[in-house]
């Protein structure tokens, strides 16, 4: 794993020219292995690329504003991380400008944030992991604590309108005005239980928890009880290689596959909450831990030209163009690839927390 990390660094460019949420995974990776690892390559790479972006007035330059794209807050996320290494007062203000793109992003009529301009109207899990940790890391830090209520909101909200009682499990996407081919005229939810999004419902609320005052323990109770039925429910659909299903609780459908990313997610967000002592460490630390075992033994490849990890998602979503309608189909009909950031950035976060349980 560290050889495949140093590879995959040693090689990274940013996945697209304006700040983007896949970047975001991978410096959410090096933030976490610097951590747990004190490793200084892994603070570099994070400060090399925040200052290839934000300039000495804390203008991120290549934030683009026009897409009012929830996706685009999560590299921020790493600008705290920037901002207690380096001290420049640039990455406070490169801070506040995220913040003001998140004050200004359009919502639902129930107050949840919209996923994107294109998207209007539409709450998908993959947004909370967007925007969620870095509100709460902001409130939490720099914003006086008065924000908390609109944070829980979007989880509460998200809690109500798309989980499913009988799967305990929730769906990619929600639709206020039901209005879209994929939605259900009557509930608004999208038709299927896609893994990568239950993956970034789960680092969302174990990222939060991570940020959260103890003196707020009305708040922190509530998304610990979110927190653990997320984990259970996902937890009943581990497959015989002990990951999950692409479409999670279709393990018979023709062409379903053990998918990497969504795995590597619940693999960081299990250990996580286990180290938090918001899951029961005894039971869950090993859990976590088998599932990242698993992903080394059956995904993390060794070719002649160094190694891989396979069997990741490319990308999934709903509506536009493309016409994406939300069927298990759908999920299995999109490009299957190895070594993209989406699944290696998680991998990252849950080789950190392996590297934390070892150094106990």
């Amino acid at each position: 794993m560290k050889n495949y990390v140093r590879e995959f660094l040693a090689a990274y460019t940013p996945y697209k020219d304006y700040f983007n949420y896949e970047d975001g995974c991978v410096l959410r990776g090096c933030v976490c292995l610097y951590e747990a690892t004190g490793e200084r390559s892994y603070r570099d790479f994070v400060l090399d690329y925040l200052d290839n972006c934000v300039t000495e007035d804390g203008i991120i330059s290549n934030y683009e504003t026009a897409q009012y794209n929830i996706d685009s807050i999560n590299s921020g996320k790493a600008l705290f991380f920037a901002m207690d290494q380096d001290g420049r007062p640039k990455w406070r203000e490169a801070i506040a400008y995220v913040m003001q793109r998140l004050r200004e992003h359009p919502r639902c009529a129930n107050g949840s944030f919209w996923h994107k301009e294109i998207y209007p109207w539409q709450i998908w899990l993959d947004g909370l992991y967007m925007a969620l940790p870095f509100y709460m890391e902001y409130d939490m830090r720099l914003g006086g604590k008065g924000s908390l209520q609109d944070i829980m909101l979007q989880f509460e909200n998200a809690r109500r309108l798309m989980f499913d009682e009988v799967k305990k499990l929730s769906c990619h996407g929600y639709d206020e005005k039901r209005q879209q081919s994929w939605a259900d005229r009557v509930s608004g939810r999208s038709p299927n239980f896609w893994l990568r999004s239950m993956g970034w419902y789960l680092m969302a609320m174990v990222d939060c928890l991570d940020l959260v005052d103890e003196q707020l323990y009305e708040h922190k109770r509530r998304l610990q009880e979110l927190f653990k039925e997320a984990v259970h429910g996902l937890l009943a659909y581990t497959n015989g290689e002990g990951l999950f299903y692409q479409v999670i609780d279709q393990p018979g459908l023709a062409g379903n596959y053990s998918e990497t990313s969504g795995s590597a997610m619940a693999a960081y967000a299990i250990m996580k909450g286990a180290r938090l002592g918001v899951l029961q460490p005894q039971k869950y630390a090993p859990i976590g831990r088998g599932i990242f075992d698993a992903l080394l033994k059956h995904k993390l490849t060794q070719a002649e030209d160094g190694a891989h990890l396979k069997d990741i998602c490319l990308v999934a979503g709903l509506g536009g163009q493309a016409r994406r309608d939300g069927s298990a189909a759908y999920y299995l009909s999109e490009p299957v690839v190895e070594d993209d950031a989406k699944g290696a950035g998680p991998m990252m976060m849950a080789w950190a927390e392996a590297e934390r349980q070892d150094r106990r």
